[in-house]
């Protein structure tokens, strides 16, 4: 449809119709066998039956067969014939579920990120979706949020800004129209992962200048590369809810970035607004919202209830209104739903789609380049596939391994690591036994409490305890060797899941310290979706593995790393920190007045412990040996037309091939503000055979050495800088060069 006709079909929607385009609901509402707007989910909405068939998209339904009745449903009652929009979470695959996102960041991988992004997009899109909810670029630095396990770069700005190009291009492609292609929503504008004290929902505060320099690359990088939309977050921006932040949404979003996409509220933010304080009553949030920016109001009803009044008395203008509505109605015509509203549904292709080997096959291998090793005393991995193992704990035997956000998920696809074990090595080489349960009862029972769910209640809950461990031992005992299968519950981590205690459970360190006592070798397998509080997980394993939550072919993954037959090679997005009270803990820090100097008192650091994290940014090994040497840098003088080169030498020393990742830091040493211990700049993943040596070339450009200074200016300075090469954050090689303008 051309723009003329777009504008000849806004002028001839009433009012109500054009708010109704502004307004998005559960999909579930129009799959009753009788829709009532006095009962069920559209009662709290408090939604008219003439206004539900007047909203501009559907929240969460998926599937071929749902998407026509509704599609249908709503059409047969819609005045001008306006087709919906299907908005869905497909935040780590669709049917097939890769590893959370904060995993895949850690494959340090462009092409895996990009692999799993595409398959996830091409189920949900074959399935009816025309929105995904994704990518999540927040900057997150508190392992204590949940959201964490969402936050696909981690806590640096340069991978963030890396996998927001990677995964808008994976979903849009070149043409959004295109049978399998779906609309990016670049979430959540702005700042949500700086929340005080990691705790979802809560306030933001923190200058212009660390905003811009943390925490918007990302945001922006996903923009400028064409997302369609983007979410606002629920959290506060100086002091002003983002939802109806006029100065983020209008001057800085669409002004500043050039934004001309659709700004859709998280869900009920608006209507928050409330709670925060900002807003009096539903038709004052209503009224910032819209003036702030906000197209479409996500599951409340604060736009159907207030913006025809707001409207008729002249407070709000109709032009705004029909603003957003002509946004709603261009991606609409975008996504080619004038022409055939049902242009992504056909039932058979989505079977075979759905049921695809392939994709199987893929996720398989994607999955095992997103573990990171962590530990691996004396080589005591990989093991041998004729060694007698005892395979124990609460994952032992547990299909829930997919995350928090896999609600459409096969769950009949699902191997849990007792089967893929016998697959790997046989029944007759293996034991296994449950240990514990992941939680105690207590503590399952907070989480259930807070859902709203029936409790569990075991009057013998220390005796069944008593008896796991027992049962636990006596199949350690059998084995040469004991694999130790524990983490997170997967209710522990994901929105609304902030935690204070990031340790693993009581019940499952106590496992772990009675199977220490047999004096044989453990291989730690680590479910979670956060960096975690490991001392004492670490200090008494052999090796430690981190699987996060790996998703459908989780458990397959896992073996062919654990048997040798995948090299690991995943680093860290995120520090692990040493206690929870370093929290917010991350590499790219400020120096001090006083920096940590061991031994001395009055410098910034704990009197308990070290001030370190306890496992880097940029942190994994691998069977391989990766050794580094010679670095050269192609000048020591630097200009803005003349960049220079660095180069090292890494050599592969060892009989095994493997990848290894090669990061680039650097380091303003004097600045007119206070500069980064280091930043990450670049990397590069890189294949090597055994004993092979490559030189690996990196060059530094002025943007490279831009940061926004005391004005708020993005400049580069003249001065001295540093530059780091090398396996992480803290074991590099270093030169140092000068920049003259």
């Amino acid at each position: 449809m051309k723009t003329e006709k777009l504008l000849e079909l806004l002028n001839e929607m009433t009012l109500d119709e054009k708010i109704g385009q502004l307004v998005q609901v559960a999909g579930e509402v129009f799959l009753m066998d009788n829709v009532d707007t006095q009962t069920g989910p559209l009662k709290n909405l408090k939604l008219s039956n003439e206004m539900l068939y007047n909203v501009g998209s559907i929240l969460n339904i998926v599937g071929c067969e749902k998407i026509r009745k509704v599609q249908e449903e709503y059409l047969s009652k819609n005045r001008l014939k306006i087709p919906l929009l299907f908005m869905a979470d497909v935040i780590n695959g669709y049917r097939t579920i890769f590893p959370i996102p904060i995993a895949q960041g850690c494959s340090w991988d462009i092409e895996v990120v990009r692999k799993c992004t595409r398959i996830s997009i091409e189920e949900a899109g074959n399935a009816g979706a025309n929105v995904n909810f994704s990518p999540m670029v927040d900057l997150v630095r508190d392992a204590r949020w949940g959201r964490v396990m969402e936050a696909i770069g981690g806590e640096d700005p340069y991978l963030g800004k890396v996998y927001a190009k990677t995964m808008v291009e994976a979903y849009q492609g070149q043409d959004i129209s295109k049978l399998g292609n779906a609309v990016a929503c670049i979430k959540h504008f702005a700042g949500y992962g700086a929340v005080e004290s990691g705790r979802d929902y809560n306030t933001v505060d923190m200058s212009q200048r660390e905003f811009r320099q943390y925490y918007l690359p990302a945001y922006k990088e996903g923009i400028d590369n064409g997302a369609q939309m983007v979410m606002t977050s629920f959290n506060t921006i100086n002091g002003v809810p983002a939802t109806v932040n006029k100065w983020l949404l209008r001057d800085l979003l669409r002004k500043e970035l050039g934004f001309k996409g659709i700004i859709i509220s998280d869900y009920s933010a608006i209507e928050e607004t409330i709670n925060h304080g900002v807003s009096k009553d539903k038709k004052e949030a209503a009224y910032k919202a819209i003036m702030a920016g906000v197209d479409i109001d996500m599951m409340s009803n604060v736009y159907t209830n207030n913006l025809k009044e707001l409207v008729e008395e002249n407070k709000v203008p109709l032009k705004l209104v029909d603003e957003a509505v002509l946004r709603v109605l261009s991606l609409k015509n975008k996504l080619g739903l004038f022409e055939n509203p049902y242009k992504n549904i056909d039932e058979q292709r989505e079977k075979k789609i759905l049921k695809s080997k392939e994709n199987l096959e893929q996720a398989r291998k994607l999955t095992s380049d997103t573990f990171v090793l962590l530990k691996n005393e004396n080589q005591t991995l990989p093991l041998n596939q004729n060694s007698k193992i005892a395979l124990i704990g609460p994952y032992t035997d547990n299909i829930a391994i997919l995350g928090s956000w896999s609600m459409f998920s096969d769950k009949a696809k699902i191997q849990t690591l007792k089967e893929a074990f016998e697959n790997k090595i046989g029944k007759e080489n293996l034991f296994c036994a449950k240990g514990s349960q992941i939680l105690e009862e207590k503590e399952i029972n907070q989480i259930l409490m807070a859902e709203g769910l029936e409790q569990i209640h075991t009057e013998n809950e220390k005796e069944i305890e008593a008896k796991l461990l027992k049962q636990a031992i006596q199949v350690a005992k059998k084995a040469d060797i004991i694999v130790l299968a524990i983490g997170e519950h997967y209710k522990q981590t994901g929105e609304a899941c902030s935690r204070a205690d990031i340790e693993i459970s009581k019940i499952q360190q106590n496992l772990l310290k009675e199977l220490k006592k047999l004096n044989k070798k453990i291989v730690a397998i680590l479910f979670n979706g956060r960096p975690l509080v490991l001392n004492n997980i670490a200090k008494n394993v052999d090796a430690l593995l981190e699987v996060w939550f790996p998703g459908t072919e989780g458990a397959n993954a896992i073996t062919d790393v654990i048997f040798g037959e995948v090299n690991p090679s995943g680093r860290l997005t995120m520090s692990f920190p040493q206690a929870v009270g370093q929290c917010p803990i991350y590499y790219n820090h400020y120096n001090t007045g006083r920096p940590h100097i061991n031994n001395t008192r009055y410098v910034s650091r704990y009197q308990d412990i070290p001030t370190q994290s306890y496992y880097t940014f940029g942190y994994g090994l691998s069977y391989s040996n990766f050794e580094y040497s010679d670095i050269k840098i192609s000048s020591k003088k630097m200009t803005k037309n003349t960049p220079i080169t660095v180069k090292i030498k890494v050599k592969n020393n060892s009989t095994i091939p493997g990848k290894e990742v090669i990061q680039l830091y650097i380091q303003d040493l004097v600045g007119s503000v206070v500069r980064p211990t280091k930043e990450l700049k670049d990397f590069k993943k890189v294949y090597f055979e055994a004993f092979q040596e490559k030189e690996i070339t990196f060059q530094i450009t002025q943007e490279m050495l831009k940061f926004w200074n005391e004005n708020l200016e993005y400049k580069t300075e003249n001065g001295e800088f540093k530059v780091f090469v090398g396996a992480n954050s803290e074991n590099t090689k270093e030169e140092i060069f000068e920049y003259e303008k």
